[in-house]
């Protein structure tokens, strides 16, 4: 299984590493999303306007997360995310997820280490290069020319 993922140029001049993927919503619709691949969150979360734009109904409320911005207030969701793989298909994560109430607190949703883990993950800036690999891809790391 391969995911591919892209570099994303952001409005305050950064670039950063994104998948794009699909969250089913409370509505039962499933809605694009881009996804931060950010290796130092130790779970996934839901931006205030994927959590608003799905009509997520939450399962437990009052929790709070954190990151660099502080303690935000978040609550959880039962749903599904789904990432295209290179070969077409999807795959499928079920769980529950956290989701900002705050919509200053979080810019884009995050793909975090509670499915990163699950995966090898290359992030190459200079090669262009963003790849989620389980299964049969294999990664082997070379010494080129100096």
């Amino acid at each position: 299984m391969r995911v591919d993922g892209e570099w994303l140029h952001c409005v305050d001049g950064g670039i950063r590493p994104v998948v794009r993927g699909e969250v089913l919503g409370g509505d039962g619709q499933w809605h694009e999303l881009l996804l931060l691949v950010d290796t130092g969150a130790d779970r996934t979360v839901l931006s205030a306007g994927e959590f608003r734009q799905g009509q997520f109904v939450p399962v437990e409320t009052d929790r709070r997360i954190s990151g660099v911005g502080g303690l935000v207030e978040s609550v959880a969701v039962d749903t599904q995310l789904r990432l295209k793989r290179s070969d077409g298909q999807q795959v499928l994560f079920r769980g529950q997820f956290a989701a900002c109430t705050d919509p200053d607190a979080l810019d884009m949703s995050i793909l975090g280490r509670d499915i990163l883990d699950m995966f090898a993950l290359l992030i190459d800036r200079r090669a262009d290069l963003i790849a989620i690999l389980g299964g049969q891809h294999r990664c082997t790391i070379q010494q080129g020319p100096s």
